[in-house]
This record gives structure tokens, sequence and C-alpha cells, in this order.
């Protein structure tokens, strides 16, 4: 059975280790997990990581098929995964994920739904509902052709072919690929400068960016003016214009 783990550092990171297939228990401790982050509200940054030999094969296709009702067991398991990813998705705090190893189905979505995504060089992504008989669930067909674009992203879909780390790189599944002992050093800088950043803008930019999608030019220019005014009118970009003005290191809290 897989699992999902949080873990509180106190430099502000907050650690979601996952483990294994995913399962109703395991999409129901991540939802859990999620909304704990989204009313304590103190991550400055959250890492999504792996406890196992890989990052996540998606779906557990034994739970699936020893479920009586299917069609009622896999809308209760997506429709909770899908609560716990839009709260994932809707914190302040930017969200990293740490991918080595397979990501596979929903394992896949989790990697496209982060704000920043690292892989080792050995890692690899696979869509593998089709292969199954399934079609995608995670957000994988509203993130997938955003990032890739829709051509791109029906040929991965429809083959279910596996994508290696240097060409998930390449099309923008995944912001950077490191060599594989490097992965977890590298993830550590990142979200130690995440970190000590300005978490009221990372929450800014994050709400632009997913509004942009839907949003004309003019109304986007109207949601920055509105999001770059308050924000200079605010503690973080007081601090962040005093700092730079003054030459020093600023201090967000």
């Amino acid at each position: 059975m897989g699992t999902v783990d949080l873990t509180r550092r106190a430099d502000g990171v907050a650690v979601l280790t996952i483990e294994g297939a995913i399962d109703l228990t395991w999409a129901q401790a991540l939802r859990e997990h999620a909304r704990a982050l989204e009313a304590d509200g103190d991550a400055r940054v959250v890492l999504v990581t792996a406890g196992g030999r890989f990052f996540c094969p998606g779906g557990d296709l034994a739970w699936m098929a020893a479920q009586p009702d299917a069609e009622a067991a896999l809308a209760e398991l997506a429709g909770t995964l899908h609560e716990a990813l839009v709260v994932l998705r809707g914190l302040a705090a930017p969200v990293v994920a740490r991918v080595h190893g397979a990501a596979a189905g929903a394992g896949f979505s989790l990697v496209m739904g982060a704000d920043v995504a690292l892989a080792g060089a050995s890692a690899t992504f696979t869509m593998a509902y089709a292969g199954v008989g399934l079609s995608p669930d995670g957000g994988a067909s509203w993130l997938l052709p955003r990032l890739v674009g829709r051509r791109r992203a029906a040929e991965i879909m429809l083959t279910d072919r596996r994508i290696g780390a240097e060409e998930a790189e390449r099309i923008g599944l995944v912001t950077r690929t490191v060599a594989d002992e490097e992965l977890v050093a590298e993830t550590e800088a990142l979200v130690a400068k995440l970190a000590a950043g300005p978490t009221a803008s990372y929450a800014a930019i994050k709400r632009l960016l997913d509004s942009s999608w839907g949003a004309g030019l003019e109304e986007q220019f109207d949601a920055e003016a509105a999001s770059i005014a308050a924000l200079a009118a605010g503690p973080t970009g007081q601090e962040g214009i005093a700092a730079f003005l003054a030459k020093r290191r600023p201090e967000f809290a």
C-alpha cells in the first residue's frame, strides 16, 4: 500500500514524501496534508519527493481491480486526488517536485502540476493510461498540452511511450535535469533559495500565471497592475525595495 507523509522543517520547507501506487487511502492522505498546509499557511516551500526507488507509478491497478463497483471507486479516487491537487496548486508557497526513477500516470501529473520540477538523469515519464484502457486524470489533459502543445500531448498520451529526462527537459515537462548523484543537492539549493524569498510575491506570480490562461491581454494588464500595487504597499515590496536601495540582502517575513 502506498503512503504520503508530511514533515515540516525549521527552514520553512514542508516535505511531502510519497511512496507506492495511488489508491484511495493514498489520495485521502495527500488531500489531508494539502489541506493542512493550506490551513496553516506557514510553509515557505513545499517539496514533493519520493521515498521509494521511483517517484510514483500512478494508480494502483490491483486496488482498482478489487473494487466491486469500478465506476464508483474510480470516481471517488479521481475526485479525492483532484481535490488534493487543487489545494496544492493554490498554495502561496512554491511547490517543487524532485523526481527520481519513474513517474507514470497521476504521478506524471503530480510532476506537471508543480511550479518547478527537477529530475535526475535516469528519471522517466509515461502517461500509462491508454495502455491499460483508461483515460488521464490528475489534470493531465489540462497540464500536458499547456506544457508541450496539443499535438505533442496527443502523441504522448495515445502512444504511452516512455520519455527520458533529457527529452522531458527539452520539451518543457520538467524545469531542469541534473545528474542523479546531484539531484538532492541541487534541489536543496533551490528550496533554500525559495524559502528565503518573498512568499507573497511568489503567491502573486502563481496567481497571475494561472489566471493568464483564461484572460485577455487587457484583463491581464489590470490584474498585474493591481497585484504589483498591492505588493508595493505591503511589507514584502517595501522590504525588497528598501533592501535594493540600501544595497543589502532583503529579509522577507
